[in-house]
């Protein structure tokens, strides 16, 4: 605060100032536990791997050693990755930093969460390098020579780099009030450890292909148990800044967080290869993005604030609105608002006097589960939102680990674990 980095709660009776920009101690804290952790991760290989682990006096012959150590058998890929999620995290921590100090406009920093994930698809090439994606069963038929996958090339690291950019700014768009920025990233985050944990476990084997054995371990055990290194630490640090942020806030969270909430997603997901899979864990902020699209592309007027305003008389949260009193909608707005209306995805205030639309409320998913709901109190509306969150999480991983199986013939737990998804 004394830097400046303070704002007012406008959700509060009485406006007080609190600290912003808290989400950049979160982020700072995450990834010095990210850095300190790169012993423990590689402990195993170094011991193994290396004269100085053990091995000084054992001798070895010349075609087994090179310098001294084993660096063929020294997981470099998997060191690799982890470094390049740090630089990208690190990449996207100061776009965080800039955004909150500096007030970045939103085409100018748009694009940006793409080239900080830059690092990790070069080595996501380099060491993976799969561009392939499944084709639906109802689809090979109409595939040259009936395949079923397809290769997408560039276009998919098109695909991945538009995923760095929507996860951040999905997450920045969704807020507005005390405690919904960490809480739906700590939802997500725990859905997405669930999901990892899954790959965990031995996988039936069968017992002629698999030399005996009754069971083997997924093929992406590895990517995933790496996913789980970062999962944990991010759901350790968003549960310490959720208790100062949750209703009624102590602190903001500011831009930092998202950013960096939304890249370790992106950033999981990449490594894992398992982009579709957060998607379906995206599911209210998707729909938030798709509502939003008139305002946040100016095809109706978008207020810098669309956060539900507080009426300080019954001291709960209502829709916030866009007034057109000086500039009535045109009739194809008109048309457009009272079929929304109908649908119940838009509020809509008429002037008696004149007979035209003088308010609409703001195109958020806030906003619009306040005009499904009524007034709520902030906290209340929190939980609500989280609930919805975990409830579109657990039908998504629903649907990728049952559904999946009737769309694409094969899951992650496919029988004697003889065909796995690309």
């Amino acid at each position: 605060m004394k830097a400046g980095l303070k704002g007012k709660d406008l959700g509060k009776a009485i406006p007080k100032e609190l600290p912003e920009c808290m989400g950049a101690v979160a982020s700072a804290v995450y990834l010095l536990i990210l850095i300190a952790f790169i012993p423990f991760v590689f402990y195993k290989d170094i011991v193994a791997a290396t004269s100085g682990g053990g091995n000084r006096d054992v001798v070895l012959t010349v075609t087994q050693i090179e310098t001294g150590r084993f660096l063929q058998r020294f997981p470099h890929s998997k060191l690799g990755s982890y470094q390049s999620v740090l630089n990208t995290l690190q990449a996207t921590t100061i776009l965080g930093l800039a955004d909150d100090i500096l007030d970045l406009r939103w085409r100018h920093k748009f694009f940006i969460p793409a080239i900080a994930c830059i690092p990790l698809l070069i080595v996501y090439y380099v060491d993976f390098g799969v561009t392939s994606v499944v084709v639906p069963n109802f689809l090979v038929p109409y595939m040259p020579n009936g395949a079923r996958l397809i290769h997408l090339g560039p276009l998919y690291y098109a695909f991945m780099a538009a995923i760095s950019i929507f996860a951040p700014n999905s997450i920045n768009i969704l807020a507005g009030i005390n405690g919904l920025e960490v809480g739906q990233s700590l939802v997500i985050a725990g859905l997405l450890v669930l999901n990892s944990s899954l790959y965990l476990v031995p996988f039936p084997g069968n017992p002629i292909l698999n030399n005996g054995y009754a069971t083997r371990p997924h093929p992406a055990t590895e990517s995933h148990l790496m996913t789980l290194y970062l999962l944990l630490p991010f759901m350790g640090v968003s549960t310490a800044l959720y208790i100062h942020n949750r209703y009624p806030a102590r602190v903001f969270v500011g831009d930092t967080y998202c950013y960096v909430a939304g890249m370790t997603f992106a950033c999981v997901a990449i490594m894992a290869h398992f982009s579709k899979t957060l998607l379906l864990l995206f599911i209210p902020q998707i729909f938030n993005f798709v509502y939003s699209v008139p305002q946040l592309f100016k095809i109706i007027p978008c207020p810098r604030h669309r956060l539900p305003r507080f009426n300080a008389r019954t001291g709960l949260r209502e829709p916030s609105v866009t007034k057109w009193e000086d500039r009535p909608p045109s009739k194809t707005l008109t048309a457009a608002f009272f079929l929304l209306e109908r649908m119940r995805l838009i509020q809509l205030t008429i002037d008696p006097a004149t007979n035209r639309i003088s308010e609409t409320s703001n195109l958020t998913l806030i906003n619009l589960w306040l005009v499904w709901r009524g007034p709520l109190r902030e906290d209340r509306l929190n939980n609500e939102l989280l609930v919805l969150q975990i409830a579109c999480g657990i039908l998504g991983l629903f649907i990728r680990h049952t559904m999946a199986v009737l769309i694409f013939s094969m899951d992650n737990r496919g029988k004697y674990g003889e065909r796995f998804p690309v």
